[in-house]
């Protein structure tokens, strides 16, 4: 089968962690063709087809030469077997016009992994609004009244752009309330930016974990990313212990709910995130973690993973 990955510059692959990476080297031990591009690669014109600028690439297993590339070329996404959308965020006004361009590819006969219109219908932070039965007590809100009120009745806030990622602006005010005005400031940008405020759980000290779903089935073990230091942040990318740990009951309760509804959506893989028994970010662009999960367990994310996604182009 032929595999177009729509993602970030491959030089910038960490690739002894890198979940698109180890999907990547899972299809290419099955004799899969793999091909890359980015997405300002995508170009339509009136009278072809939704196509890309691709190159086929050749993993090598050299950690640090990981891969050869051919020479670009402009092929139809409808040519291949699958296209993944494997882009990391911000969801941004580019994101958002590469899922209507995707969105056309599947007119003229391509298949997306995930759906365009799911990723489009899904932003990661308020999707969560859909199934209010598991997450703590949320404001989404411009306006700075209402999270001094959310404040005072919940004393200890999380508050949090909606379109960071990796733990990127997020700040938590106690108590005392230090600095809340300024952070309101800051996120909200004089009512202009909708922001996004959640009751502390402190259950982040044993890590934010990532619940993946394939095909709407979890996978058995989740990636608890634990603060360390005086962070309270526990993303990876901020210097957060990544920790496979075993599905707890209310986890499994909250992926088996969850899963087949966004898997019928045409969401192939999402990560979910949950701290104690909340749920806090249905992550629906990128989802990671497959290595980790891997590396600590053997429980190979990446076979289950190109197992759904061959299922889905055969079925």
């Amino acid at each position: 089968m032929k595999l177009l990955f729509i993602c970030d510059p491959l030089d910038s692959f960490k690739t002894y962690k890198d979940t698109t990476f180890a999907m990547m080297r899972e299809a290419a031990a099955r004799g899969h063709t793999l091909y890359a591009c980015l997405p300002q690669d995508l170009t339509w014109r009136r009278g072809g087809s939704m196509s890309a600028h691709v190159r086929e690439i050749e993993l090598t297993g050299d950690a640090r030469d990981w891969y050869r590339a051919g020479a670009p070329t402009l092929r139809a996404l409808a040519e291949f077997d699958a296209t993944l959308m494997r882009k990391d965020p911000p969801f941004d006004s580019e994101y958002f016009y590469a899922t209507h361009l995707l969105e056309q590819a599947e007119r003229e006969g391509a298949r997306v992994v995930n759906k365009p219109r799911a990723l489009r219908d899904h932003p990661e932070k308020l999707a969560i609004l859909e199934f209010p039965q598991f997450i703590p007590p949320t404001l989404v809100t411009r306006d700075e009244g209402d999270v001094k009120r959310f404040h005072a009745e919940h004393r200890d806030i999380i508050l949090k752009p909606l379109d960071g990622m990796g733990g990127m602006g997020i700040f938590r005010v106690g108590p005392d309330g230090l600095n809340l005005g300024s952070i309101i400031e800051t996120l909200n940008r004089g009512g202009a930016q909708t922001v996004m405020v959640q009751k502390y759980l402190g259950e982040i000290v044993d890590g934010d974990k990532r619940i993946i779903t394939i095909a709407g089935k979890p996978v058995s073990h989740s990636l608890a990313r634990i603060p360390q230091g005086s962070e309270i942040r526990g993303n990876l990318a901020v210097g957060g212990k990544g920790v496979a740990l075993p599905l707890s009951a209310r986890d499994r309760e909250i992926a088996e709910t969850l899963g087949p509804v966004l898997a019928a959506r045409g969401l192939l893989l999402v990560g979910l995130d949950v701290i104690g028994d909340c749920l806090t970010e249905i992550n629906v662009t990128s989802p990671t973690g497959f290595q980790e999960i891997m590396q600590q367990t053997g429980v190979n994310v990446a076979k289950v993973f190109v197992d759904a996604l061959e299922a889905t182009i055969t079925g």
